[in-house]
């Protein structure tokens, strides 16, 4: 189509970044290629779907609302206004002419130094026409500091195959400053019901279906996913007691503030590298607080991270979760950087910045083709009610090292279909090393 051959010429040019530090010593600066286009290598389902993708931006006002970083520092509750703003992908026409946005985002540097700003080529077209209504709904929680145009790999990818994506920029304060790392574990929760709430009072009309709405995050954005979805906050856990009492009871207490941060309505949640673990422990010690998760679930983790952990961290998540139908997706070797974007040219002057976005063994193009594969087989199979989904995650060995390909072809590009071969659906030949996908059942 005229469409994607424009679109994939004007993407894959050299970045030149006006006023951009002198680079480190690591060779040329990569091409710009908007995230949400996969490689040649990736699974079936990581390609992106038949329509075009818009974004735009809303804001949300929440009135009186409970602070959670103003709670802290004044060592009692305090509410204030909260005003968020929302960016919004969705499946969109394309007008002629238009061209695709580039994304402008900062992240905090490291201590001492400036922050750090950079680019991202989209695929996506700013405001443009929707390309129909009614679509199911996916709601984005960023992680920790970050900003949602580093999760443009997974949200653009979605629009296109007909999801509307709504992604809050949450505002957290520098994460170096551990002090109020606190106050997120309290404000996370509240953004994402404000932002789900906000969609259920006509937010974006008639082009979304609240009724048919998942919880997707990342880090933090995890969490706030879990917790949304049933999971119960221990007040003994070491983070919370950093709160003000009154703050901690009427979070997780038998109040109507704790009641409103559940939503029984959510249909799939994804946490990918999702914090909330070990050391905080804030589901308690024993992971009880996980049972009140319903919803269909998803965890993606590296088993090597260092942030949030592996087997205290998502794997523990999984095992806990002992009400969800659950899966989880694990990246042999990978740290907790999977949630984000491969990194962009203006981010490899410092290791700091870089590794906002870099993992130290995967090829990080090749850890969002593969997670956008399983991400949207879950998605379908659970938002759009497509049975044939469940294939994909259906796999024939948990290992996928253990998978050996079937029979012989003439064709160097072979892709399993499932069936009798023991490769995993949608896999290319010789490319689905080093995965490891599990699931339980729900438990009555």
């Amino acid at each position: 189509m005229k469409f994607c051959g424009v679109l994939r010429a004007a993407l894959l040019v050299v970045a030149v970044v006006s006023g951009a530090p002198a680079l480190a010593q690591s060779g040329p600066l990569p091409l710009a290629r908007a995230p949400s286009l996969p490689d040649v290598d990736a699974p079936e389902l990581a390609a992106p779907g038949p329509a075009a993708a818009g974004v735009m931006m809303r804001t949300i006002t929440s009135q009186g609302r409970l602070d959670p970083l103003g709670s802290l520092t004044a060592g009692h509750e305090v509410r204030a206004n909260r005003v968020l703003q929302v960016r919004i992908w969705y499946p969109a026409h394309v007008q002629p002419g238009a061209a695709p946005v580039t994304y402008h985002a900062t992240l905090t540097g490291e201590r001492g130094h400036a922050d750090a700003a950079f680019t991202v080529p989209g695929i996506a077209f700013a405001d443009a026409p929707p390309a129909g209504e009614r679509y199911p709904v996916v709601v984005l929680s960023h992680g920790y500091n970050n900003d949602p145009v580093m999760l443009s790999w997974l949200a653009e990818n979605l629009a296109t195959k007909g999801y509307v994506v709504v992604a809050p920029e949450h505002r957290d304060p520098p994460i170096w400053d551990r002090t109020r790392t606190p106050a997120a574990l309290f404000s996370r929760p509240l953004d994402i019901t404000a932002t789900i709430a906000a969609l259920r009072g006509g937010l974006l009309g008639s082009l979304a279906d609240p009724a048919r709405l998942a919880l997707v995050g990342y880090s933090m954005g995890g969490y706030g996913a879990l917790a949304v979805a049933g999971g119960r906050l221990d007040p003994a856990s070491s983070a919370l007691t950093q709160m003000p009492r009154d703050v901690v009871a009427a979070y997780t207490g038998a109040g109507a503030l704790a009641a409103s941060l559940t939503d029984g309505t959510i249909r799939a949640v994804v946490a990918i590298a999702p914090a909330g673990g070990a050391p905080w422990s804030v589901w308690g010690s024993d992971g009880a607080g996980l049972a009140g998760v319903r919803a269909p679930l998803l965890v993606i983790a590296g088993s090597h991270d260092r942030t949030v952990g592996y087997e205290q961290g998502p794997a523990a998540i999984f095992a806990n979760a002992v009400h969800a139908d659950r899966h989880l997706l694990v990246f042999s070797a990978a740290g907790h950087d999977i949630g984000t974007n491969p990194p962009p040219a203006e981010m490899h002057a410092r290791l700091w910045d870089l590794d906002w976005f870099a993992d130290p063994i995967w090829r990080k193009d090749r850890i969002n083709a593969i997670a956008t594969h399983f991400i949207t087989a879950f998605l379908d199979h659970r938002l759009k009610d497509d049975p044939s989904r469940a294939a994909y995650l259906a796999v024939p060995a948990p290992v996928s090292d253990t998978a050996a390909w079937l029979g012989e072809t003439g064709d160097y590009a072979a892709r399993s279909q499932g069936g009798s071969n023991p490769t995993w659906q949608g896999f290319w030949r010789g490319h689905q090393d080093g995965l490891i996908l599990r699931h339980l059942p729900a438990q009555p």
